[in-house]
């Protein structure tokens, strides 16, 4: 009966008519009462079939590209699977080795990095990535503002990177099928005898909860992106040699159904690459009026060893306190297609807390964790997904942060801190003195 309930709430959601789905007016008053199907620059095909895995479900189900729009505009979680349906097959194999994780112990390493990192770095960086009209993953500006970030990386590793650091590290654009690429950085250890790989990342793409809608993404996920770039900057500049490789990634098409972030843990896990540990940072900046200042650690659906640890690092090296918290969302029952096609067997995906990248490593057998800027009754959910960031919606020339004193630049850098721990204390470093 359970499954019934649930199996026709979810069919119900996903035949909604997509105008009733949204408060046009407050999305965008330039648009009446009509929501655009297309939009110049786009490449997005909404009868597309995709093999879709819901929340919950071992088997995937086919769907529009419409119809994944409908899900998650309702709240519903899933993995696109159509391009990595193999994503997780050697998961067992993986899982009988765990790795273990060290009590935070390089502490005035970790601090001399720290002091460094700036505020306005991080609006600086931010409010170009949410210049751009949308970051949607399938658009122009979705490829124009991946390829900034690719040349701020860069432009960052010229400036501050000692010459030595500069001829090792590697910057490498991670194509797709769709327009715009992830972005992996690569700083390799030092060890002869350690393959391991430390893994920090979030994701560059943003959307609205219509796509060809006005998709700033200040917090989602900009205020993630921006909270390790500025990591990865204050790292470079005092030199980092880890002795074990650490990267930093920024993944696309997260807002697809972490397209992104699968086709990269499929590519490591084909070529069996040691991750050690993964950290995701998806939203950043937001602090609930009225509640305390905290940083979210999910608990869920993630490696409990790396997430313990992850909560040593707030306790060692941040201002504030962590907090447990979970998904809270519930999962949902199989909505199943008509005319459905004869679909390939997949390995079960785990129940996510979130529409996360942590969650494509933890598919593929890696460690991997989740942080976020409060609870998750307590962040952002107002603003995200919304076009309400700019000021100015015919030219897009201006961001409003100032919609709410609880946009924090001084609550994302909390979050470069704990990047900067995670990969000294578990990447390694002798500095020399």
């Amino acid at each position: 009966m359970k499954f019934l309930a649930l199996l026709a709430l979810v069919s119900a959601a996903l035949a909604t008519p997509a105008l009733s789905l949204y408060d046009i007016n407050a999305q965008e008053p330039l648009l009446g009462d009509v929501l655009p199907t297309s939009y110049p620059g786009f490449d997005l095909d909404l009868d597309a079939k995709r093999l879709v895995q819901l929340e919950g479900q071992e088997e995937p189900i086919v769907m529009t590209e419409l119809e994944k729009i409908r899900a998650k505009a309702q709240g519903i979680r899933f993995f696109d699977v159509t391009d990595a349906l193999d994503l997780g097959s050697r998961a067992r194999f993986r899982v009988a080795t765990k790795p273990s994780y060290p009590t935070p112990n390089n502490t005035a390493i970790v601090r001399s990095v720290i002091d460094t990192l700036e505020v306005q770095n991080l609006r600086d960086i931010l409010d170009n990535l949410t210049s751009f009209r949308t970051r949607y993953y399938r658009s122009e500006t979705g490829k124009r503002s991946q390829q900034w970030l690719l040349n701020k990386i860069t432009e960052l590793t010229t400036a501050y990177a000692p010459k030595f650091l500069q001829d090792s590290i590697s910057i490498e654009e991670f194509s797709h099928s769709w327009q715009q690429s992830s972005i992996i950085v690569r700083i390799p250890g030092t060890s002869t005898d350690d393959d391991g790989v430390v893994i920090i990342g979030a994701h560059l793409d943003s959307t609205n909860n219509w796509p060809f809608l006005p998709a700033p993404g200040a917090d989602d996920d900009g205020s993630g992106s921006t909270s390790i770039l500025e990591a990865y900057r204050g790292l470079i500049a005092a030199g980092f040699q880890p002795e074990r490789t650490v990267e930093f990634h920024w993944y696309s098409a997260e807002e697809g159904g972490l397209l992104g972030s699968q086709a990269v843990a499929r590519s490591y896990e084909s070529r069996n690459v040691n991750v050690v540990a993964m950290s995701q940072y998806d939203m950043t900046a937001w602090v609930k009026r009225g509640t305390k200042e905290e940083v979210g650690i999910i608990t869920d659906y993630t490696d409990s060893d790396l997430t313990t640890f992850n909560k040593n690092l707030v306790e060692q090296y941040l201002s504030i306190p962590w907090v447990e918290t979970k998904c809270g969302y519930a999962c949902s029952d199989q909505y199943v297609l008509d005319d459905a096609a004869e679909r390939p067997a997949v390995p079960p995906i785990p129940d996510i807390p979130s529409q996360s990248p942590s969650a494509s490593w933890r598919k593929a057998g890696y460690p991997s964790v989740f942080t976020i800027e409060a609870t998750f009754e307590n962040s952002n959910h107002g603003h995200i997904h919304t076009s309400d960031e700019y000021a100015n919606s015919d030219t897009l020339s201006h961001v409003k942060y100032d919609i709410s004193d609880e946009f924090s630049f001084e609550h994302m850098l909390e979050f470069s801190k704990l990047a900067v721990g995670f990969a000294i204390e578990l990447g390694g470093w002798k500095k020399s003195s």
